[in-house]
């Protein structure tokens, strides 16, 4: 599996609603080399989601534009996946099933899908599951899932939004150390979007810490931390205090009377 390089140049983003326009993004400027392990992290509605969607090709930026490998992005592509925060797994099939939907629908031939259905599944330790109706999963083994199903199909770039905010604290850090274990095994290029500081300084080798809307990048901090990392790891308690005061910096800039010229 081989990932991709990324380059954003100048994004920016502007919604039209009713009570006006508003600047959710503005001059974006990153640089992801390939096989790199990104997160995203900032205050709540600076923008981290509308920056993974433009990057998936499910948003248009109004300004600037994303590279992979050089070529430019307009639209959603099989090179980049998604996993979302609520997982969206299918109920109606069991975890064989939808790990090997998307196999199914590229029309790799069966053999082929059943040999790489069953590594993923081992890869996620769902062996004992795989013929579990989702409603029988806990939300983690759930996770486990859309994982599977977006790794198996060995995308260029994955992309993960908030994927275990809803779970509790433990499961949550066990799911931090599959994905760790994932991303060393295959080395795809991940960008992971989170509003925990903690979740972000674990996984990313990069932390991109993004400023109240409209949201500019405020620091791109360097996480040299050896994996796979817990909360206990001490360049992660140093990264997670780095992290704190800028966004602290952040909100107390946000919060302060503005001048009207």
């Amino acid at each position: 599996m081989k990932g991709a390089a990324l380059k954003l140049v100048m994004v920016g983003k502007r919604f039209n609603g009713k009570a006006g326009p508003t600047e959710a993004l503005r001059d974006i400027n990153l640089q992801i080399s390939e096989g790199e392990f990104v997160t995203i992290v900032g205050p709540s509605g600076c923008g981290k989601s509308t920056l993974l969607n433009i990057v998936a090709g499910l948003e248009t930026p109004t300004t600037g534009w994303v590279e992979m490998d050089g070529r430019r992005i307009h639209g959603p592509g099989a090179d980049r996946i998604v996993v979302f925060q609520d997982g969206a797994v299918f109920p109606w099939l069991d975890v064989q099933g939808n790990i090997q939907f998307g196999l199914r629908v590229a029309g790799v031939p069966r053999s082929q899908r059943e040999a790489r259905v069953d590594e993923y599944i081992r890869m996620v330790q769902l062996e004992k599951f795989a013929h579990a109706r989702i409603h029988e999963l806990s939300g983690g083994m759930r996770q486990r899932v859309a994982l599977a199903r977006a790794l198996v199909l060995r995308p260029s770039v994955l992309l993960m939004d908030e994927p275990f905010a809803a779970l509790d604290v433990q499961i949550r850090e066990e799911m931090q150390s599959v994905v760790q274990d994932l991303w060393l095994r295959s080395k795809t290029t991940t960008l992971f979007v989170t509003h925990d500081v903690r979740e972000a300084a674990v996984l990313g080798g990069r932390i991109v810490v993004l400023s109240h809307r409209p949201g500019t990048v405020s620091a791109v901090l360097t996480n040299n931390a050896p994996r796979p990392r817990t909360l206990e790891t001490p360049e992660v308690v140093e990264q997670i205090r780095r992290s704190n005061e800028i966004l602290k910096a952040e909100v107390q800039w946000s919060n302060q009377p503005k001048i009207q010229l």
